[in-house]
C-alpha cells in the first residue's frame, strides 16, 4: 500500500520549481499539467507526493513527514541548492537537523505556500 499526500499550492508553477530545484524532486510528466488550475506528481527516491493548485484539493498549511536516511547531509544539499530558511528565524527545527527528545533528528522546511515539510531521521 501506498499513502500519496496531495499538498495545496497557490501556484502550481511557483511550487514545482521549488520541489524540483531545492528539494530534488522530478516532476512525472504524463501526470502532470503545469498550468493554473494545475497538478503535479512528485516522485523523489521512489516516494511519490502530488501538488495541486485546484479548488477542491485540501488548504495550503499541511505537515508532510518525510523518513530519511541521512537528515544532516540532505539539509547541506538542500541549502546548497538555495533552502532559505530566514524566514523562521525563531524555529531552530528549521535552521538545521536537531535532535528531538521524542529520538528523532530532523530539520522543516516550508514550501512557497506554507506547507511544511519535515524530514525526519530516525
Amino acid at each position: 500500500m501506498a499513502i500519496i499526500p496531495t499538498v495545496k499550492c497557490a501556484r502550481i508553477a511557483t511550487s514545482v520549481k521549488f520541489y524540483t530545484e531545492i528539494l530534488d524532486f522530478r516532476v512525472r510528466e504524463e501526470w502532470s499539467v503545469l498550468t493554473d488550475p494545475g497538478f503535479a506528481w512528485l516522485e523523489r527516491e521512489g516516494h511519490v507526493i502530488n501538488l495541486s493548485s485546484h479548488a477542491g484539493d485540501g488548504v495550503p498549511g499541511q505537515a508532510v513527514v518525510v523518513e530519511v536516511a541521512d537528515v544532516d547531509a540532505l539539509f547541506a544539499g538542500f541549502r546548497a541548492r538555495g533552502l532559505d530558511p530566514s524566514g523562521k528565524p525563531d524555529s531552530p527545527v528549521h535552521q538545521g537537523p536537531l535532535n528531538q527528545t521524542w529520538g528523532t533528528r530532523e530539520f522543516y522546511a516550508d514550501d512557497p505556500d506554507g506547507n511544511v515539510l519535515r524530514f525526519t531521521q530516525r
